[in-house]
């Protein structure tokens, strides 16, 4: 029943109780001091392994219940630093999210009219359509054909509505267009999506002049987008050899893949065409006495 470790212990104990009692009988009934010499130089031997042994089973019980300790201690220190380490990464997550949101209200405070801040929660896994859908929908006052904007420029405009979310057409698919115009030289046309993440300036007239790096921008005449509101930059020019126009590609300021919050403009300040301008200046003046 027990054990062959259990067995050497408890033969260990005996023997080196043994080995004391007899050594103190020796000691008292020894009547001469050499019996008592022999009896030391007999027994002697046998105290110092004994002892010994005591010693070397001290410390190894003592080493082994440090050894325990310590693996305790650093399944310990392992869990509270997996702790550290999450809440690190919560800390630098909300850090990073907080300078987002504050770009994104800096941004709020330069447009007009009401709107929404929304968060990206998918995206089309297709390669060949361009879409995001955002957590928020018609319960929070959205419809189709709003535009949706991000601190570095124009992003999409909404196409389908549901109760909580809405799908947006980002400006890089090919069914998506915006009128836009060179911000330096204001030579207008026509920003088509594109594949691989760019878009086409289409509808330029081949006599304006027209810089790699130029800014284009929204004219507001679309009846969608407000005017000014970035499109990206000119990163390439073609002209042919035939033909009245030059196309262009542009690049967007918009990173839509890192893209993670916008603003949905519910009453976006549309730019009035020339001839509207003219039909209010008639007005007033007719309604003037």
């Amino acid at each position: 029943m027990f054990s062959k470790k259990m067995l050497l212990i408890i033969g260990m104990i005996l023997f080196i109780t043994a080995n004391i009692i007899a050594l103190s009988m020796l000691s008292r009934l020894s009547p001469s001091i050499g019996i008592s010499r022999f009896a030391i130089y007999v027994i002697a031997p046998f105290q110092k392994g004994s002892t010994s042994l005591i010693l070397f089973v001290k410390d190894f019980w003592y080493q082994y219940f440090y050894l325990v300790s310590a693996a305790e201690e650093n399944e310990k220190l392992k869990t509270q630093l997996a702790h550290a380490f999450k809440k690190n990464n919560r800390c630098n997550e909300l850090e990073l999210s907080n300078d987002r949101f504050r770009k994104l209200l800096d941004f709020r405070q330069t447009i007009a009219g009401r709107v929404v801040a929304a968060e990206v929660i998918g995206r089309d896994p297709t390669v060949w359509i361009k879409t995001i859908i955002i957590d928020k929908g018609s319960k929070d006052g959205l419809e189709k054909l709003l535009p949706v904007v991000a601190p570095e420029g124009i992003v999409g405009q909404i196409t389908e509505v549901s109760l909580n979310s809405s799908k947006v057409l980002l400006i890089i698919d090919q069914n998506s267009s915006v009128d836009g115009l060179i911000q330096r030289t204001r030579a207008r046309g026509i920003v088509k999506g594109k594949s691989y993440g760019q878009c086409l300036f289409k509808y330029v007239l081949r006599k304006h002049d027209v810089n790699v790096n130029d800014m284009v921008v929204s004219t507001g005449l679309d009846g969608v987008f407000p005017k000014g509101l970035s499109l990206g930059y000119v990163s390439g020019i073609v002209k042919r050899v035939s033909g009245i126009f030059q196309e262009m590609t542009v690049t967007p300021h918009v990173d839509f893949e890192r893209l993670e919050e916008v603003l949905v403009l519910l009453e976006p300040q549309v730019q009035d065409t020339p001839f509207d301008n003219k039909i209010k200046k008639n007005i007033k003046i007719k309604k003037q006495p």
